[in-house]
Formats: structure tokens, C-alpha cells, sequence
């Protein structure tokens, strides 16, 4: 390159991601051909519109590549293109949500989402979010002892607020949803269900975690992190119409999350990031995704496991995911952001994490959150998940 410090910023950045152990639950590492691809020519092309329907000439080869890769992720998670559609459209899942809010609920309306603390993410109707400012939030948390979704718990919440849509979804949740009993509340309360699967969309396609969508009206996910693709987002809908009333030319879904990404939010497509995403989609359908997946999951429960037998509090006794939150507070007496600073400072990179009903601010928490995606691809097992486990805790109890 002939910008050196560009150049040389890569050059660190590279050597930093190789000699360090990524326990960051949203990161991953993608191959070459996907990195190839996000570096492509479809870079130099705007794209304003969809496919067949574009604000600009010389667009047959770009609607092609839209094309191939909607019908790479319906096939992925074996979704009927009579019944669903999905926008590939989206430049990450902050803005998936925002679209999928402003399509389908009005503003002031109730939207009801998992609780910042409690795992949730800032997208999902917080205060210090624009979408809290927008819609009026209706938070659920975690059972105060089991830390985990109570559901009638969460049905009284939904039946006494008439939220207008339900989110299931999470970003330090470590244990599987039921989708089946969450659609039930929906039904129950006139809402519409939306899963929000970012976290794992990879393992609903391994085969290592139920899939959501007999349940849900609209699934979203970032491509990221356990799908091992570029930082950006799908919305999936199904084409049925949200009003069941009679009439031809009903919005369906699909119809009204089109619209709210393009026009109502974004400008053109970035190509190259959607021939990324259609590598990792590809790369996803291999075998090989499957076996990955499922390290993945027993990775992090050798883990969760390891760490307890060290005396750690792991939040909810365990994992059934990709994640784990620890209580580093009552287990060595540091808070998550010191536990963070001292083990990055050896070599192992986590990230602080609120726990359910912490006490502490969000910039000083009681946790920290692991994630095993990243140290699976690099070919850990099981045996090195308790090698870095006792490497953790003799770090973190000796400080």
C-alpha cells in the first residue's frame, strides 16, 4: 500500500488478532474467500433499489448477485420462497431492527424486549437507544433465581402492557428460547413476533439450537458472528398479510419490511458486503459448518463447567449457546471491567457484561461474557476450553 499508516494500523491489527485469545461472543474470524469477496469490484457499483426495480443503470450483474445470495440464505435455514422472503439488504442489525420497528409498529406505540441488564441488546427498545425514543419500552427480564426466561412471568408482563410486538432475542442470554411459548404470548395479546437470532443464527444453522422461524412473523440476524460472515444483517418475513382481512393487495410481511429498509432508511446496497454474505452463506451449508457448530455449543459448555468446578459463579448454572456470562465479583473480587483490563493485559480478550439484577453501573459491571465462535474456528477443543479456563482464573484470583 502507499498509505504506510493505514498499512501499518492492518499490519498491527493483524499481528494483535493473531496472538491473543478472542473470547468476544460477537466475533469471529472469516476465511480468505469471504474477506476476498468484501474486497471485490461490486465495491465500485451503486445500487439504489432492489433487484429489477433500481434507480440506476448497469445493474443486471448486481441484481444476479442479490438474487443468488436471498435464495442462499431461505435454503440455508430450508425456508420456502413461497412463504418467506428475506432483505440482505441491511448494513448491520441495529439498523435491521430499527427497520423492522418502523414497518410494522406506529410510533408511541409498546414494543416489549429483554432488558439491557438482563441480557438484551441496545436495539432492542432501551432508553439510551434512538428506538426507546420512538416506541415506549416494556422490559422483561430473567427469573431472579434460576436466571432464566420465566414465561408466565413474561405473559403476565405482555397480557397487563398490550405490546404490539414481542421481541425474543438476546446479547448475554445463554440458554435456548422457546419460540413456541413465546408465539403463544403473542397470540394471546394480539402481537406479533419477532426473533431477534444475531447471536445464533450460526448455530440454528449447525443444527445445534431450534429454529425460530415455524414460530416467528419476522427473524433478523447480523452475519457476523457464529454465521462467520461480514458485519451486516438480514431480515427474514413471511409473505402473508399482517391484516387478516378480506381484500386482494394486503401488505404482506415481507412487503412492509422492504419498504421500511429502502426507501425508509437506507440508500444503496452494499454489494460487496451482500457477495461476502453469500460466500459465508455458501461456506454455512458445507458439512463442515455443522461439526463447527456443534464445537462451538460443547465449547462453551466445557467451559461454564471448568470454571465452576474453579468455584466461578456462572450466570444460570451454565450454557446451552455459544456464550457465558460470569459473576466476577462474588468469585475474585474484581469488578468485569477490571477482570477485562487484566486479562487483556495477558493475552485474553473478553468483554465486560452486566448480570442479571446487577447492582452496578454498565460501565463497571459485575461480569464479564465469553463466547467460544472466534477460539472454535481457530481449532480449540475441549481440552484447550479448560486450559484457558485455569489460565483465567489463576489471573484473575492472584490480582
Amino acid at each position: 500500500m502507499q498509505d504506510k499508516a493505514i498499512e501499518k494500523l492492518i499490519i498491527q491489527e493483524k499481528k494483535r488478532q493473531k496472538k491473543v485469545i478472542n473470547l468476544i461472543a460477537s466475533e469471529n474470524f472469516v476465511s480468505s474467500e469471504v474477506l476476498k469477496a468484501l474486497a471485490s469490484p461490486f465495491i465500485n457499483k451503486y445500487a439504489e433499489g432492489y433487484p429489477k426495480h433500481r434507480y440506476y443503470g448497469g445493474t443486471q450483474i448486481a441484481d444476479r448477485l442479490e438474487i443468488l445470495v436471498q435464495k442462499r440464505a431461505l435454503k440455508l435455514f430450508h425456508l420456502s420462497p413461497q412463504k418467506w422472503g428475506v432483505n440482505v439488504q441491511p448494513y448491520s442489525g441495529s439498523p435491521a431492527n430499527l427497520a423492522i420497528y418502523f414497518a410494522l409498529v406506529p410510533f408511541g406505540e409498546k414494543i416489549m424486549g429483554m432488558s439491557l441488564e438482563m441480557g438484551g441488546h441496545l436495539s432492542h427498545i432501551q432508553k439510551v437507544s434512538i428506538t426507546g425514543n420512538i416506541w415506549k419500552q416494556v422490559a422483561y427480564g430473567v427469573d431472579p433465581k434460576t436466571e432464566m426466561l420465566n414465561y408466565e412471568e413474561i405473559r403476565k408482563i405482555a397480557k397487563k402492557e398490550k405490546p404490539k410486538l414481542l421481541i425474543a432475542g438476546f446479547t448475554a442470554y445463554p440458554r435456548i428460547i422457546n419460540f413456541k411459548k413465546m408465539r403463544a404470548i403473542c397470540d394471546e395479546v394480539n402481537a406479533f413476533l419477532m426473533v431477534d437470532m444475531s447471536h445464533f443464527a450460526g448455530l440454528v444453522a449447525g443444527g445445534v439450537y431450534p429454529s425460530p422461524f415455524p414460530y416467528a412473523q419476522v427473524v433478523m440476524t447480523t452475519t457476523h458472528k457464529t454465521l462467520r460472515g461480514p458485519r451486516a444483517a438480514m431480515i427474514f418475513a413471511r409473505k402473508e398479510p399482517i391484516q387478516k382481512t378480506k381484500g386482494n393487495n394486503q401488505p404482506t410481511f415481507y412487503d412492509k419490511i422492504n419498504k421500511a429498509v429502502f426507501p425508509g432508511l437506507q440508500g444503496g446496497p452494499h454489494l460487496n458486503t451482500i457477495a461476502s454474505l453469500g460466500v459465508a452463506l455458501y461456506e454455512a451449508k458445507q458439512k463442515s459448518f455443522k461439526t463447527y457448530a456443534r464445537q462451538v455449543v460443547k465449547n462453551a459448555r466445557v467451559l461454564a463447567l471448568e470454571f465452576q468446578k474453579l468455584g466461578f459463579r456462572v450466570i444460570s448454572s451454565g450454557t446451552d449457546t455459544h456464550l457465558l456470562l460470569l459473576d466476577t465479583i462474588s468469585s475474585c473480587g474484581l469488578s468485569g471491567k477490571e477482570a477485562e483490563k487484566i486479562l487483556e493485559k495477558n493475552g485474553i480478550i473478553v468483554n465486560k457484561n452486566t448480570i442479571p439484577y446487577d447492582s452496578r453501573k454498565p460501565f463497571d459491571p459485575s461480569g464479564i461474557r465469553l463466547g467460544t465462535p472466534a477460539v472454535t474456528g481457530a481449532g480449540m477443543k475441549e481440552k484447550e476450553m479448560k486450559e484457558i479456563a485455569r489460565r483465567i482464573a489463576h489471573i484473575l484470583k492472584q490480582n
